[in-house]
């Protein structure tokens, strides 16, 4: 990046002109970015030389043995000590050096041993403790202490099959999020190598390109959801070993699937020893210091993103997980946690000044622009997506428009709608007009990944769309010869509410596995409370296999819905328009590319001649191409999808045909 170019007024305030009154502050946010890059970088062109703190630090071979560097600039000690020195804590004296490495030098190829457990012992104030390796690639229990430690990792290299992968344009993301060690249907935690061959088939069947994986990163607590990072260069160990990981995402890519990594930079797991608390002795060598730097809500560390080397560390993670592990990109969780200084708890960003005033942290909206660039730097095509739901202006328009870099933002409004719908709404009096709002309504020029529910949403003392609609009969009802209002009309809104986010929610889309085909019950992770068990802890695929439940229906029309969106490059091309919205009858229409939706989502009504606008698509022959109401999918039938619908002129309505629209039915027309 050019930073000489980076002079306001930035393309932002022309873009959103209600940004105009705060020129000022993104024109001071442009200054401090370029300042807080200057720094690290020293005027170099990019960020590529500077993000390489995996090389240098941790456990490396060198040409005549071995080499392990640390950050720690608190201590007066340090030592390394493992299985090659019985544990001695000071048989092997670190040296330290400038800015508070400390280093030492192990001469001979077997002074390190490849899978031996490894950790150092550290001295401030006269009192020794253990850490893990900041840096460190592999962490495990040792077997015979049950302790936590870091390994020696120095295996065969990979062979990697992916050549040129990364090489090619970045589709619209149709995100399968996945969880590894709950994508088996045993009482166990999965493995890397069983999600490659058993589960990536099914994301490719179901048309999914692109396959987002959580709880990677290390984390001590399973039932974390991976959201208490411990050590961030290490690949989780609940899945097995590091090859694994590659394997997977090496299978991924042949099988044309992107992968991202849902990564975890907003704060980290607070324990002493396994993690980042406390590594040199004090309190603020990564976090801020004091209640500053724990998070008032998750009781975690929080990074001080204003120090060099903390920088260093994080912007070195990003890059060493795309060359280590050839990962497409990220996901990007806590966003909003981290760019505001109350977390964004409780808070309704209702005006522009909420987004522009002390509370917003420079110094973390700094570190996300210079993440951004790296990542892009990396890899061109690379794909980032930011959890944020205060709907930061500018959160995914380029940096040097004044933006913060983003490709997309999470639509996370969308699922919350649902949810108030249809909890505190009966269906009949649902607004179709505000539906359409809260599903087309986003900000100017900024890309959203729309989405009804993903895994907060499937999670133990909440519901799922399906069971929140089926409630009991989801235990009883879900044979396919089974019918009553209630189990019919949770099945009809499954679809509807689908294809409705997917179609008009966005320019891109998530799914969370399993919930594509109404996965029933919630995540419950092994804990005290429910004699850590794995029953709610993994995929049911089973379920979804059996031909007589109607889960393969929902299964079927997800695939549709899915392949149709790809096939037609659906959400690379324009928003949606509206055609039609009516409140009475419950109807919404529009146009997206090529392609008409009808939305009937009226309870009971079926509109026997509703006159369709299409003037956005043009006069001509119009034939269904999906429908809801598929035999296939569980639907009666109803729609004709052999029947020729030719436009017509028709006074005071426009350019248009007459169809059938029933009740809870959506269909899907195309200009043949």
């Amino acid at each position: 990046m050019d930073i000489r170019k980076l002079i306001g007024p930035y393309e932002i305030t022309r873009i959103d002109p209600w940004l105009a009154p705060y020129s000022g502050e993104i024109d001071l946010r442009m200054e401090r970015f370029k300042d807080r890059r200057n720094q690290l970088v020293k005027g170099a062109k990019n960020l590529l030389d500077f993000a390489d703190g995996y090389l240098y630090f941790g456990i490396h071979r060198t040409e005549t043995g071995w080499s392990v560097r640390e950050w720690l600039p608190g201590a007066e000690k340090a030592y390394l000590m493992g299985d090659f020195n019985g544990w001695n804590h000071h048989s092997h004296p670190m040296e330290l050096k400038a800015n508070g490495v400390w280093e030492i030098l192990l001469e001979g190829k077997d002074a390190l041993k490849h899978g031996q457990f490894i950790k150092l012992w550290v001295e401030k104030n006269g009192t020794g403790f253990e850490r893990l390796p900041a840096y460190a690639t592999r962490v495990k229990s040792d077997p015979r202490t049950h302790v936590l430690c870091a390994q020696v990792w120095d295996p065969e290299p990979f062979k990697w099959t992916d050549a040129g992968f990364r090489d090619k344009a970045a589709p619209a993301p149709l995100i399968y999020e996945t969880h590894i060690g709950m994508a088996t249907a045993e009482e166990r935690i999965g493995t890397y190598q069983e999600f490659a061959d058993n589960v990536l088939p099914r994301i490719t069947k179901l048309g999914y390109n692109t396959v987002q994986l959580m709880a990677v990163q290390e984390h001590p607590y399973y039932g974390s959801f991976g959201y208490q990072v411990s050590n961030f260069f290490a690949a989780s160990n609940w899945y097995g070993e590091p090859e694994g990981l590659k394997y997977l995402i090496n299978r991924a890519h042949e099988m044309g699937l992107r992968v991202l990594l849902d990564v975890v930079h907003s704060h980290a797991c607070p324990n002493v020893g396994e993690g980042l608390q406390y590594q040199d002795g004090t309190d603020g060598q990564y976090f801020l210091e004091g209640d500053e730097g724990r998070h008032p809500a998750w009781g975690t560390r929080l990074f001080n993103y204003k120090r060099p080397e903390v920088l260093h560390f994080l912007l070195s993670n990003l890059k060493f997980w795309m060359e280590e592990y050839h990962f497409d990109g990220f996901r990007f969780d806590g966003v909003t946690s981290m760019i505001y200084h109350d977390h964004g708890l409780g808070s309704a960003f209702t005006d522009y000044h909420m987004y522009f005033n002390l509370n917003t942290d420079l110094d973390a909206i700094n570190y996300l622009q210079l993440a951004n660039e790296l990542i892009h730097e990396v890899s061109p095509n690379a794909t980032s997506v930011a959890e944020d739901m205060s709907g930061m202006p500018g959160m995914c328009l380029p940096i040097e428009q004044g933006g913060i870099g983003f490709d997309y933002r999470l639509g996370m409004g969308e699922p919350d709608y649902w949810i108030k719908l249809l909890k505190d709404t009966r269906d009949e009096d649902w607004s179709m007009g505000t539906l359409w709002h809260e599903m087309t309504t986003r900000r100017p020029k900024e890309k959203v990944i729309g989405y009804c529910e993903s895994h907060d949403q499937a999670l133990v003392g909440d519901k799922t769309i399906l069971f929140r609609m089926a409630d009991a009969e989801m235990y009883t009802g879900m044979e396919k010869s089974y019918h009553s209002l209630t189990m019919d009309r949770a099945i009809e809104l499954h679809k509807m509410i689908r294809l409705l986010t997917l179609s008009c929610g966005g320019n891109g889309y998530l799914n969370f596995m399993g919930n594509e085909f109404g996965h029933p019950e919630w995540i419950d992770f092994p804990r005290e409370g429910n004699g850590w068990s794995y029953k709610y802890c993994r995929r049911q695929w089973g379920l979804v296999d059996n031909p007589d439940l109607k889960y393969e229906w929902l299964n079927e029309f997800d695939q549709a819905m899915v392949t149709l969106a790809k096939e037609h490059r659906l959400l690379e091309g324009p928003e949606a328009v509206s055609l039609w919205v009516d409140e009475e009858r419950k109807i919404i229409a529009f146009s997206r590319g090529d392609l008409i939706f009808l939305f009937d989502f009226h309870n009971s009504y079926s509109e026997q001649n509703f006159f369709l606008p299409c003037h956005t698509t043009g006069e001509g022959t119009y034939r269904v191409i999906l429908s809801t109401d598929e035999f296939r999918f569980g639907g009666p039938g109803l729609v004709a999808h052999d029947y020729d619908y030719q436009t017509q002129q028709v006074p005071n309505r426009g350019v248009g045909f007459y169809i059938y629209a029933p009740a809870r039915t959506a269909m899907v027309l195309k200009k043949v």
